[in-house]
């Protein structure tokens, strides 16, 4: 038997007033009102009872509490101080028996570098502003994070899920894959969010695997991925000259990498970014 009331849409609006909060557009808050949405959520997050899932912007608590209801333990990372405030007083009403299970942090999930625990588990329901610098910057930090089903606007998730040669395809496409395989998780409509949003919702999973090389590494790798994608109509003989210098540098780098002077950003695979960045250490 479920330990948990989950919230519905009225009691989500009476929250909001009690707390004297309105959907703020800076912060991207859009509250999810549908429970059975949330359990969607833990249940395609594969979220088990030994799991420990950091969430961020948990907002009223609609996740948390379908969180808290499988995970041994949620941490929230809350930027609104009154809603950081409210969230243990909702889980303490709605869900006695797991207060317990619940740590939240009043703060910048940007800044934040400790959450004094090693999540297992990333979910979350993140604005399309920060939803991308957010993933990939808890991924870097907190290697314990094995899974990651994060719910953003659909261009969003089509740009993270995207493979080499897609349109959408371009840097949080290639950066995410340096941490694990990503894939699209399934669509949510707009009549579940309170406001309701005017794009559509996807989710994404990422699944950690073992990463190309070290952090002197991927910031190699990122720094030409920047580079190919901030020049996306060039070839990267010449949109690499920002970060390999001279052309015929740029161009016996990437020959000795096995990629073609001639290609595009977009037609390079993670792999080919990690070789052009091994090879620009054996030129001189």
């Amino acid at each position: 038997m479920s330990q948990v009331q989950l919230l519905g849409a009225t009691e989500i609006r009476r929250l909001a007033e009690l707390v004297g909060v309105s959907p703020s557009k800076k912060w991207g808050q859009n509250f999810v009102i549908d429970p059975n949405t949330v359990r969607r959520i833990v249940d395609q997050a594969h979220v088990g009872a030994t799991d420990t899932v950091v969430e961020i912007g948990p907002g009223l608590g609609s996740l948390t509490l379908a969180l808290l209801d499988t995970a041994a333990h949620v941490v929230c990372v809350e930027i609104d101080p009154a809603l950081a405030t409210q969230l243990p007083l909702t889980i303490a009403q709605h869900a006695p028996s797991r207060q317990h299970a619940l740590t939240v942090f009043n703060a910048d999930a940007m800044t934040i570098t400790d959450l004094e625990c090693e999540p297992t588990k990333l979910v979350a329901n993140l604005p399309y502003n920060v939803a991308v610098p957010v993933v990939l910057n808890f991924l870097e930090r907190f290697h314990s994070i094995a899974e990651v089903l994060v719910m953003v606007q659909a261009e969003v998730a089509d740009r993270l899920a995207a493979k080499s040669g897609n349109k959408t395809y371009g840097v949080p496409s290639v950066k995410a894959q340096w941490y694990g395989e990503v894939t699209k998780a399934g669509s949510i409509g707009r009549n579940v969010f309170w406001p309701a949003p005017n794009v559509d919702s996807g989710l994404v999973r990422i699944v950690r695997r073992d990463q190309p090389g070290d952090d002197t590494l991927r910031r190699e790798v990122f720094g030409l991925i920047d580079s190919a994608f901030g020049q996306r109509r060039k070839t990267i003989r010449t949109a690499l000259g920002s970060s390999l210098g001279a052309p015929a540098r740029v161009e016996e780098i990437v020959t000795r990498a096995g990629v073609l002077p001639s290609a595009r950003g977009e037609q390079l695979e993670l792999q080919d970014f990690v070789s052009i960045a091994l090879a620009a250490r054996e030129v001189q």
